[in-house]
């Protein structure tokens, strides 16, 4: 049977942004479902096929996606290439064809270059799977960070959640905001000059460190300095001392607040050691929550 091109796309999980509220519920709907789920394994997806390729490096978001895929009794092939050579787009195209023509049922991609996956699904005909691309969206780990601030405040309508740190380079930021926003939470950013994203703005306005220590929400992101070898965040700890979840600001967050970061952790720059497994750090619990979010997903994509 030949999949159409709508139901293609309703099956593709591209990014955050064009998705709606109802959809983007129905997703957290389900992985609460398979989060309540005793069985390990439930083979919904038996004889499917799906291929996980990462032309970036991510050793726990793909054990994440494989963990899911296994579960639900799928049939996984991983395909991993830092290679400069597949960085371009023709070469990344040839191996998701590769694999297509080979009989995979559905693809999950992770990818340096912004833009190249939405050419690459208009020009394939499996579902696929954004698994981080460039600095654009990263869609399951937003979704796993809501599925989270639902576990401990019940919904997100009016949930104020602050995002710190390098927004410029973020795809998880711009996930977060995308759908935070189409389910009633307030979003706002907080970032050195260097690392703003001034198009965002409109979206969310950036606020002090104070000001964004007084959410319900605090999403610490992860900072790589070698990207801004300019002004005045040279060093780690210049950084730390100015944006980072130190012990002290922890310390004065109010019961309520939950501490966020998509991990993997700069421990001693944008988090304080003592603060990742601190009372009200979470950041183990949405490694946890990754697997029934990207079982929704996958089924979604392949049932």
């Amino acid at each position: 049977m030949t999949m159409t091109s709508a139901t293609l796309k309703d099956r593709s999980l591209l990014g955050l942004k064009d998705l709606s509220a109802t959809e983007i519920t129905s997703i957290l709907d389900r992985a609460a479902y398979w989060e309540g789920q005793s069985e390990k394994v439930t083979p919904v997806l038996k004889d499917k096929f799906v291929a996980n390729m990462f032309f970036e490096n991510s050793t726990r978001t793909r054990f994440s996606f494989e963990m899911a895929q296994k579960r639900l009794g799928a049939e996984v092939l991983n395909f991993s290439s830092a290679v400069s050579s597949v960085e371009k787009g023709e070469s990344i195209y040839d191996t998701v064809r590769t694999l297509e023509s080979m009989g995979i049922d559905a693809g999950v991609i992770r990818l340096k270059p912004a833009g190249v996956l939405e050419q690459l699904a208009s020009k394939v005909s499996v579902p696929l799977v954004n698994a981080g691309d460039g600095n654009n969206e990263h869609p399951t780990q937003a979704l796993l960070d809501m599925f989270t601030m639902k576990q401990q405040f019940g919904e997100l309508k009016g949930l104020k959640v602050s995002i710190i740190g390098d927004i410029k380079h973020s795809r998880v930021a711009r996930s977060n905001l995308w759908a935070l926003q189409k389910l009633g939470a307030e979003v706002k950013f907080t970032a050195p000059e260097s690392m703003q994203a001034p198009e965002l703005a409109a979206y969310a306005p950036y606020v002090s460190m104070e000001e964004a220590l007084c959410a319900d929400v605090v999403m610490m992101l992860r900072v790589q300095l070698e990207r801004h070898a300019v002004g005045v965040l040279k060093s780690a700890d210049e950084y730390r001392l100015q944006y980072g979840m130190t012990e002290a600001r922890a310390a004065k967050l109010a019961p309520h607040v939950m501490i966020m970061h998509p991990a993997p952790v700069n421990r001693n720059v944008e988090i304080d050691d003592a603060v990742v497994e601190h009372p009200q750090s979470r950041i183990f619990k949405q490694m946890e929550n990754g697997v029934p979010i990207r079982m929704a997903v996958m089924e979604r994509a392949m049932k």
